[in-house]
C-alpha cells in the first residue's frame, strides 16, 4: 500500500487529483499492484502536523498557497520525512520558483496545471518506483554497515522504525526524568 499526500489550497484541485489517482493501482517493490491511500490537505501546516507522525511515500504540493508556498512546505516536510518523493504542481512557472523547488526542496518533478492525467500518473509511478529502489539500497547499505561493525543492529532498527513511523524514536524528557507526551508550548 502506498500513502500519498496531496496539498493544495483549492478544494476542486484536490478533488480532481483524488479522482485521477484514487482509482489507480501502483506497482510495489515486488511488482505486485498496491492500493493507494490518499490524504488531502488545504492547509500546509496541517499536512506538516500529520506528517510528523504518519509516513507518506509521496507528496504532490501546490506551489502557491496563501499561508506557505510549496518550496517552504516541502523543505519543512523534508525534516520529518527526508525520503518522501516530492512533486510540485503549479499553474505558475516562474524560473526563481522552479530553481528554489529543485535546489531547496529537492523536488523530482515540477508539473504544470492543467495537468495531463497520463503524465501525472506516469510521473507518480516513476517516483514511487525510484523511491522504492533508494530505500532498498539504503537498507542494504545499512545491513553492510552492521556486518562491518560500523553501526549496530539497534541503530539500523531505529532508523527503520523512524522511516515507518516518523517521530516514534524521539522522546521529550521532563526535568524530573518523566516522559512528556503532549507539549503545550
Amino acid at each position: 500500500m502506498y500513502r500519498l499526500m496531496l496539498v493544495d489550497d483549492e478544494e476542486n484541485i484536490l478533488n480532481a487529483l483524488r479522482r485521477v489517482l484514487g482509482t489507480l493501482l501502483f506497482a510495489g517493490p515486488d511488482g505486485e499492484k498496491s492500493e493507494v491511500v490518499i490524504e488531502t490537505f488545504r492547509v500546509p501546516e496541517k499536512a506538516l502536523e500529520r506528517a510528523s507522525h504518519t509516513a507518506f511515500d509521496l507528496v504532490v504540493s501546490d506551489y502557491r498557497m496563501p499561508t506557505m508556498n510549496g518550496v517552504a512546505f516541502l523543505k519543512a516536510l523534508k525534516q520529518y520525512q527526508p525520503n518522501i518523493a516530492r512533486l510540485i504542481l503549479s499553474g505558475y512557472a516562474d524560473l526563481d520558483g522552479l530553481i528554489g523547488a529543485i535546489n531547496e526542496a529537492g523536488i523530482s518533478r515540477f508539473i504544470a496545471k492543467p495537468w495531463n492525467d497520463y503524465e501525472l500518473t506516469a510521473a507518480i509511478t516513476q517516483q514511487l518506483a525510484y523511491r522504492a529502489v533508494l530505500l532498498e539500497n539504503e537498507r542494504l547499505a545499512d545491513l553492510t554497515r552492521v556486518q562491518q561493525g560500523k553501526i549496530s543492529q539497534q541503530e539500523m532498527a531505529l532508523k527503520q522504525l523512524e522511516l515507518e513511523h516518523p517521530g516514534i524514536t524521539k522522546v521529550n524528557w521532563g526535568p524530573d526524568g518523566s516522559v512528556i507526551l503532549f507539549d503545550d508550548h
